[in-house]
This record gives structure tokens, sequence and C-alpha cells, in this order.
């Protein structure tokens, strides 16, 4: 089937679930509140610039379709004849007095509108965090939900798109954590699924919560406000709620990937007709029992925000079309706790944070076999915590107290006078490979796209080639051409370098880092991190020296046995420069990363065959490169050196590889274990400012200092290393 893209791609406990936050927080997070609220303000500036920067035809596609000069609800007639509105016929009545506003400043009056929904939509999200709430995080948490909802997906698309779909989310909010009166709290979900219909699901969400009052007044205000469309507009209301099957046929492409509910992901699978309804009523039905009864049970629990989340996601997966700007619904679902260890805690909120923000492209690689996954990531996400996400319970002991993570003792680097971080501790036990894989693969990516983007003219890359030609010609190492032409005259070398030069610059580095992490986990975090920063630094190295190798350097003769002869007459002649950036020579990481490899190899492999072998992969590597003028001989140097400075700072960072032992036998890893908490910070009397961020009920301070969402795993600030022998196994 064609892949369609798509342009958008309990009763008293709910109000009662915010701690007391006590006004002695200390300096440090008074400073990082204020950091993180320009951080807000910084991502409000650039949301309102992308919008307004765009062209008038390219900016609030949606809103233009709607009241523009030649909108929809100008027209006299059916407002869905031109198939570009898919709202219902209540959104229209509500649109129909904005036609009489200037276009212009409308479009700047509802970016800012918008932006305030989101604000006041992450205020309501971070009073409603389940009980208690630690000071720390009751300072923290409005700033950073107002950030991460201006990254996700669904509030730029709406955004851009100039949508409503924020404001149903809101309302809903608003009825549950802000309005204490349960019929205007009906009303107001009454209201939102007059907007989306299947929002409907909330009032049944109140009643099965013992809200029945404002389950009732919920209902009766969404038949009112239909009934008032339908009484304005008989005709538009019959063709939405009759013949679209309550606007199930309208908009795009229903198979298109900005479809992430049940339905679309049925359709891009292959099925249709009859078979396709049948099996999406079966499988919406056991979502919403399976999802409300969950969503019930967090709620009587005390987790009213969760159980809110939980049901917008059974929304998600249930309606005829979730388009990507109604998908915010899954990233309130990153306040669930899953799991009974703190080094877990993490895995969950990063996945969700991971695939709300970014696109699925960006988080699992082009192969045809992970389309499924990679086009139904959203849905797969929200099914997830509707249906399967074993949700920690507040009455759990592991709530406040998950089994807390092992660390090794600190050890100071020989360079006393730089002080080893005090965030980065050495984890002694593997980080999670979920999202270990996860985090590599969106960290990958995003070199790749900075390394892309790190372009310059072909004038300067090849000024830059002639200068290190002549520092190798000043050296006397200037054998590039002579290695490369000798090679080509013989074929079974030239195919022996060219194989090597494209298939051992992944295949070896990857095996290495799988064979630590299942037999040395600890190892693993530490050169991980080293190979993390070298490739930070050479990705500098691109941006600041753009280079052209030595197969794109016309005049000088080389031959280029890899890519294929190029014609150096035309000005795109580097026609791999539109996939990848074949600028990007000086550092080399083909030579980096395989000096990486060797070097690692030699500090951990046990036997003395296996020390000689390891080097053996950067020495033909630098061969490989040379032979087929792929790069020049310093491009070697510069690979070597951002490696060295990558151990370097890893050394700086975390102290030595190898730990000194404590009394506990050569070789034997020195641990300290962090301890829970005994009290609960928000009962004590007069708690200690110091001892209380180490006591947070988010178990903060115990929990695995893994890889933050959306930051990169090559910086992980717990890049362990105990080896178990030293030098050996």
């Amino acid at each position: 089937m064609e892949r369609w893209e798509g342009r958008r791609s309990v009763v008293n406990a709910d109000h009662s679930v915010r701690g007391d936050a006590a006004t002695d927080t200390g300096g440090g997070a008074g400073l990082t509140r204020a950091l993180l609220w320009l951080v807000v303000a910084v991502l409000a500036v650039r949301q309102v610039a992308v919008v307004l920067r765009q062209p008038p035809g390219e900016r609030l596609l949606d809103l233009e379709t709607w009241i523009g000069e030649n909108g929809v609800l100008h027209v006299t007639g059916s407002l869905y004849d031109s198939g570009r509105f898919t709202g219902t016929p209540f959104a229209g009545l509500v649109l129909k007095p904005l036609t009489a506003s200037a276009q212009q400043a409308l479009g700047v009056a509802w970016t800012f509108g918008s932006l305030l929904l989101v604000v006041a939509l992450g205020l309501v999200a971070a009073r409603a965090l389940p009980a208690p709430v630690g000071r720390r995080t009751a300072l923290l948490a409005a700033p950073v939900a107002i950030s991460l909802l201006m990254l996700s997906l669904p509030v730029r698309n709406a955004l851009h798109l100039g949508q409503t779909s924020i404001l149903p989310v809101l309302l809903v909010l608003l009825a549950w954590f802000v309005v204490r009166e349960h019929r205007a709290a009906g009303v107001l979900v009454g209201l939102a699924a007059a907007f989306q219909p299947v929002l409907l699901l909330f009032a049944a969400l109140l009643w099965l919560t013992g809200r029945r009052q404002a389950s009732v007044s919920a209902g009766v205000t969404f038949a009112l406000a239909t009934a008032a469309a339908w009484a304005a507009a008989p005709k538009d209301s019959w063709t939405y709620w009759v013949h679209h099957l309550a606007g199930a046929g309208l908009g795009e492409r229903p198979d298109s990937l900005a479809n992430q509910s049940l339905h679309g992901a049925l359709l891009r699978l292959g099925l249709e007709g009859p078979v396709e309804i049948a099996l999406f009523l079966v499988l919406s039905a056991a979502v919403v029992v399976v999802g409300l009864r969950r969503a019930v049970r967090y709620a009587q629990d005390g987790q009213v925000l969760l159980a809110v989340a939980v049901t917008g996601c059974v929304v998600v997966a249930v309606s005829p079309t979730a388009w990507q700007h109604q998908l915010l619904w899954v990233l309130l679902a990153v306040v669930g706790k899953v799991g009974k260890r703190a080094s877990d805690r993490l895995v969950w909120p990063s996945v969700v944070l991971l695939v709300v923000i970014l696109p699925g492209t960006m988080l699992l690689p082009n192969i045809e076999a992970l389309f499924p996954v990679r086009d139904n990531v959203l849905l797969l996400v929200a099914l997830g915590a509707a249906c399967l996400a074993p949700f920690v319970p507040r009455t759990s002991p592991y709530w406040q107290h998950p089994v807390p993570t092992d660390y090794a003792k600190p050890v100071a680097a020989r360079w006393r006078r730089v002080p080893l971080l005090p965030f980065w501790r050495r984890v002694l036990t593997r980080p999670n490979l979920l999202l270990e894989l996860l985090l590599i693969r969106v960290v990958y990516d995003a070199y790749a796209q900075v390394r892309l983007a790190a372009r310059a003219g072909r004038p300067l890359a090849e000024e830059h080639g002639r200068q290190i030609h002549a520092i190798e010609q000043w050296l006397h190492i200037d054998i590039e051409h002579w290695v490369n032409h000798t090679v080509v005259q013989i074929t079974w070398l030239r195919e022996f370098f060219d194989y090597y030069y494209s298939t051992f610059h992944f295949i070896v580095p990857l095996t290495i880092l799988g064979v630590l992490y299942a037999r040395r986990p600890a190892d693993y975090r530490w050169v991980r991190s080293s190979i993390g920063f070298a490739t930070l630094l050479a990705l500098v190295g691109f941006w600041l020296y753009p280079l052209a190798p030595p197969r794109l350097m016309p005049g000088l003769g080389f031959i280029d046995t890899v890519h294929g002869v190029q014609d150096f007459a035309k000005p795109d002649y580097g026609t791999l420069t539109t996939v990848t950036n074949q600028y990007a020579a000086m550092p080399s990481l083909h030579f980096g990363w395989s000096l990486w490899c060797g070097v690692v190899i030699v500090m951990l492999a046990p036997k003395l065959w296996m020390k000689a072998l390891g080097l053996l992969h950067p020495l033909f590597t630098i061969a490989a490169i040379v032979a087929t003028a792929n790069h020049w001989v310093l491009d070697a140097a510069g690979g070597a050196l951002v490696v060295a400075m990558g151990f370097g700072l890893t050394y700086l960072l975390s102290g030595p590889r190898q730990l000194v032992t404590d009394g506990e036998g050569v070789g034997e890893p020195a641990r300290t274990t962090s301890q829970p908490a005994h009290s609960d910070p928000e009962s004590d009397p007069d708690p200690d400012p110091e001892s209380e961020s180490e006591s947070e009920s988010e178990s903060e301070s115990e929990s695995d200092p893994g890889p933050r969402p959306g930051s990169d795993p090559d910086l992980d600030p717990e890049p362990a290393v105990v080896p178990e022998k030293v030098g050996g196994k």
C-alpha cells in the first residue's frame, strides 16, 4: 500500500493531588527555576517567529482555509462541500464570527492566544501531579511542563496549522483539576466533546469515578451544543453526523501517516471494507473497556492526572481520525511511574518524550521491516499507556522509594585540580537496552543531520584541500597519490579496500559496544562516553573546517575507487553531497572510530592475540581511506586527536576506567549504594534544604542518572566502568 505522509501528520482526590511547596527552596533550585522560565520565554518567542515568518499562504493553513478571504466560513452553503473543513458544526458556529476580523491581525492574535493556552495547560498539569510533591518538583514542574508542550509535535503542528486542538485538552484538564463545582466541570467536558465527540469518554470516566452529576452535565451540554448546531445549520449537521459518520470521512486520506488511530493503522496494513471496520470496532471496544478500567483504578489511587492521560490515549486510539495536532494526551502519560528499580524509572518518560517530540523517521532506521512500527509509533505508545504500561500505584512501597541504584566509589583523576562532576556517578549495572538503542539511534540521526548541515561552498572546501596538500608536501607525507594509483593497479587489493571502507566503519564499533554491553556493562558506559565525546568534537571540525577530500580535488589526478568518476566540469559534480556532506573530511571519523576500536580492544581484551588483532583494524582503515582517495593523511591525524580528546574528557569527568579498590581485593569494584529516604520530606517539620534534595518524592537522587530525555546518550552522566579483573575478564 502506498504510504501517504499527510500534513498533520476519584471524587475528592482530584482536587487534593498537589503537595505544599515550602518557601525555602535554596538558591540552586531558584536559579534553576529562573533558567527554565527563560527557556520557556525563548521557546515561545521562537514559536511565534517560526509561524509569523512564513508567507501568508504557508502559515496557519487550516485557519486560512476556514476564515480566510476565500475560506469555507465565508462561503454560503455547506461547510463540508470543499472537503477542507473537518470540525464539528458547533466548531463552525464558534469560528464563524472570526471571519469579520482583519486577517493579518487575527493570525497574530491566534498564535499568541494558542501559546497562552499552552502555558495554561502546562500550569494546570504541573499543579495536578499526584501528592506528595517535593519542593524542587513543585518549583520546576510548571516551566518544564510548558517547555515540553512547546517542543511537542502536536503543539508545533497545531500552531503551524492554526488548529483548535489545544482548547479541548485544556477544557478537560480545567474540569478535572480547577473547577470544583460538579455541574460546571461537566459543562467544560461537554464543550470539549462538542469540538471532538470522542471526548465524551471523559463523561464516562466521570460517571465511573463517582462524579455522576458532572457526567450528566457533560452529556447535557454536549447535546445542547449539538442541537444548537443542528438548528443553525441542519444541512451541515446532517453531513457531519450522518453522511460522514461523525466526521470519520472528512479531511485527508485516513490511511495517511498523520492519522495515528487504530483505523488509520489498519488501513495502512492493507485492510479495507467491512473487514477493516468490524476489526476496528472490536479493537476499539476492547481498548475502551481496558483503558477506562485502568483509568478508574488510577483515579481511585489518587493519580488523577494519569487517569486523564490514560483516557486521552484511549481517545487517540479509538477515534476514526487522530491527527498529529490531536495527540497531546500521549505527552500527559509521561506522569506515570513504571518500574520498581530507580534505574528503570526514566525509561517510560524518555520513550514518551522522544516519541512525542521527534518524528518517527528519527527514532527508527529506514528499514522496511520496521515501517509498521515507525509509521505507528505514536499510536503504539498511546496503546501502551492505555492498556499495557504497568504504572506503579501510590500504595506500592516502590512509589517513593524504588530499589536504589548501585554506584561505584568515586576515584579522582590524576589531575586533582580538575574536580569530577558531582552528578557523574559511576553506575555498576548496564543501562536499559530499549532506551539505549533508542537514544543511540536518535543521537546518530542528529549527528547525521548536523554533519549534513555543516555545508560549505565548493571553493572554500577546495581551498582548504590545497592548504592540507601543501602542508603534507612540506612535511613530506603526501603519499596519497602514490598509494591511490598503486592500489588501483592491483584489482584484488582495490576491491578489498573498497569493501573495507564501505563495510567495517559501523560494524566493528557496534560489535564492540554490543559485546561490552552484554559482558562488561561498567566498561560499556565508559567507552561509550569516550566515543560520544570524540564524535561531538569531530562535528565541530566538520563545521569550522570544511575540506575537500583528495577524490574531489580537481587537477590532482586522484581516482575515486568507491564512488566512481566525478565530472569536475559540472557545478554539482559531487552528486553524493545531496545525501551526505562530502566535505566533512577533517577529522576522519573513519580512522577515528577505528582507532577507538583498537584502543578499547587493547585495553579490555584478555588475550594477547586479541589485542594484536584489534590493532589491525585501524591499520587497515587508514590504508583504506588513503588508497580510495577519501581522506588525506592529516585527516587521520585529526581523527586520532579527537579520539584522544574523547578519552581525555571521559577521564577528567569520571575518573580512571579502573577504580582503586578499598580493601575488597585487587581488581574488585568498590561500591557505595544509595540509601532510600526514611521519611517524607513534606512531613518533616523542619527539613534540611540540603538533605531534602536527596530525598525527593521522585527519588531523583536515587534514580539512575542515565540518559536524560532528549539528551545525547554519548554524554550520559553515568559512564560507570568497573572491570571485573585488571586487564582481564
